[in-house]
């Protein structure tokens, strides 16, 4: 009886004790944080254009124009007939000038490439430089206002200033600088530019061209028509 009551308590005792136990919590696992994928480029980038250091020089313009005589370009008589033509502007030679001027047509005159047109006769041309005529030759450009005056007032000064300097000769080529207009020979006959390319100093817009037609005679050259070009603003 005792034994067995024993053996009871003992039973007891122990169902007892393993109530008290609490049971063992596991750590709940943290989670990492997300970490960000971060791209690598491994393309090699275009390299950037590079970029222009070369100063371009200068370089005057032409505009050709096929010959009409075979000869024009390479006949001496041309080049004494340009000449000429200096020494009668740097002289005031109206007799020299006269035998210069055209037979046939006589000689046009333009002191700018859009006015008016002033045509003399050999006969007119003899006493050109003693005349006090103000023929109107149009309208100044960037001023607008009337360019008015004798030959010997408004042209000769200008060819003057082609003449003084070291000018080139071209051959139905109107050599010229920087224009803001389109430079063309409105005739469809020979001609020589007489060009000269103006200065560093001023961008080379100071450079003057003066255009002189040329037309043959019974087979010797004269001038039929002036033209002059220069930078317009």
């Amino acid at each position: 009886m005792n034994n067995r009551l024993t053996l009871i308590l003992l039973i007891g005792l122990f169902l007892l004790t393993g109530c008290s136990f609490s049971a063992t919590t596991l750590p709940t696992p943290t989670v990492p944080a997300t970490v960000p994928m971060v791209f690598i480029t491994t393309e090699t980038p275009s390299p950037l254009p590079p970029v222009a250091t070369e100063i371009t020089a200068f370089t005057p313009t032409t505009t050709p124009m096929p010959a009409v005589s075979a000869n024009v370009c390479t006949d001496p008589q041309v080049i004494t007939l340009i000449d000429s033509l200096k020494r009668a502007m740097l002289n005031n030679d109206g007799a020299l000038l006269s035998s210069l001027v055209s037979p046939k047509n006589g000689m046009e005159v333009r002191w700018v490439r859009y006015g008016n047109i002033v045509t003399y006769t050999r006969e007119q041309a003899l006493f050109i430089y003693e005349t006090t005529f103000e023929a109107n030759w149009g309208d100044e450009p960037g001023s607008g206002m009337p360019r008015k005056g004798a030959f010997h007032d408004v042209i000769v000064p200008d060819l003057l200033k082609v003449f003084n300097q070291a000018y080139t000769l071209h051959c139905n080529e109107i050599r010229y600088g920087g224009a803001s207009y389109d430079v063309r020979w409105p005739y469809d006959k020979d001609f020589y530019s007489i060009y000269y390319a103006g200065t560093e100093q001023y961008g080379y817009l100071d450079w003057h061209t003066w255009a002189a037609g040329i037309e043959y005679v019974d087979g010797k050259p004269f001038i039929y028509a002036l033209m002059q070009f220069f930078w317009e603003p």
